[in-house]
């Protein structure tokens, strides 16, 4: 197999605040695997807050090429041996993991989820994030995305309350709000039980990633149902989180793509938790292979490429929040031919 790469940019609609930082653009890559004359794409989305660069990818996957072999079915073999080669890097070995499926399917001329054996009716509704603003500018937003039935809102700011109510009043969608990890274990509590009354289906990640203890008082004393994101990454990271949260967020950028997205949705699965599948900033070359594991879990947040002006790819669509799969072979993903 022959690897070529290609960075590339992502120029957000609008400015995207959560709790830690505001982001504007996204650095990406695009990976591409060619074998017998058919070539698969992969996308890695890299951030800076788990240690991933754009400068950091390129040199991974120039390293992780020699660890591909020449059998691109071998997906086992493949994924030892760059594990072996590399522990950390996920956005990296994100994109050649979707490239490799992409190119499976491509080669069985099968879409992935039908390779996955899974139903593409079954995918869910996918929420739209609302990022940190003041109340006018987030109702605003809000009423712009009323085609969508789900709302996910960032949280963890003094204005929390001012900006529900001003998403309340103009919206009836089902509310999801994230804090991203931006309050102490007793803010939590006090914010989570103020913020209840704007009916809420469930807070994401409220506290830091490794405060389990924390994660834990937070979920006995509050009324909602809580779902980790930066505590649980890996497979590894499941059993650990298990009696603290009712699901997980799995992000294929944190876990090193889908091969590794599906051993945690069934360890998930085997601890009775609820799963939902959330993204980066990403195109819908990547937003899309997510989306093929989608009839498998509960809630999704796959909205990264909704969120972008220029997206290079078309994949996925989105009617009334409802994940359309594409038919195409592999991932079905194609270039954009005209501008958005």
């Amino acid at each position: 197999m022959k690897l070529s790469v290609k960075p590339f940019d992502l120029k957000l609609t609008t400015p995207f605040r959560i709790s830690r930082h505001v982001q504007y653009t996204a650095a990406n890559v695009l990976a591409q695997l060619s074998y017998e004359g058919v070539t698969g794409m992969g996308e890695a989305a890299p951030s800076e807050h788990y240690g991933e660069y754009r400068e950091t990818v390129l040199a991974t996957l120039k390293l992780l090429e020699n660890e591909l072999g020449d059998d691109p079915f071998a997906l086992d073999d493949i994924f030892k041996r760059i594990n072996r080669a590399l522990r950390l890097n996920p956005s990296a070995k994100a994109a050649l993991d979707m490239a490799l499926y992409d190119l499976i399917g491509k080669l069985l001329n099968v879409p992935v989820y039908k390779l996955l054996g899974l139903n593409a009716a079954q995918t869910p509704l996918t929420s739209f994030t609302i990022g940190i603003d003041t109340p006018e500018n987030m109702a605003r937003k809000a009423l712009a995305a009323r085609d969508y039935p789900i709302l996910k809102i960032k949280v963890g700011t003094p204005n929390d309350r001012a900006n529900l109510k001003a998403i309340r009043e103009v919206s009836n969608a089902v509310i999801r709000v994230d804090a991203n990890t931006a309050w102490s274990p007793k803010e939590a509590v006090r914010a989570i039980n103020e913020l209840a009354e704007f009916d809420l289906e469930f807070v994401e990640q409220p506290v830091a990633p490794h405060d389990l203890a924390g994660l834990k008082y937070v979920r006995e004393h509050v009324p909602l149902p809580i779902i980790t994101d930066e505590s649980s990454i890996t497979v590894e990271d499941i059993p650990r989180v298990a009696a603290c949260t009712d699901g997980i967020n799995i992000k294929l950028m944190k876990c090193g793509g889908l091969y590794h997205a599906l051993k945690m949705i069934h360890v998930a699965r085997a601890h009775n938790l609820k799963i939902m599948i959330g993204c980066m900033i990403e195109s819908s070359l990547a937003i899309t292979a997510a989306a093929h594991l989608t009839p498998l879990i509960d809630y999704a947040d796959l909205d990264g490429h909704l969120l972008v002006d220029n997206d290079p790819y078309v994949g996925v669509s989105v009617e009334q929040g409802k994940l359309i799969l594409p038919e195409g072979p592999g991932l079905g993903v194609t270039e954009r031919t005209t501008a958005m």
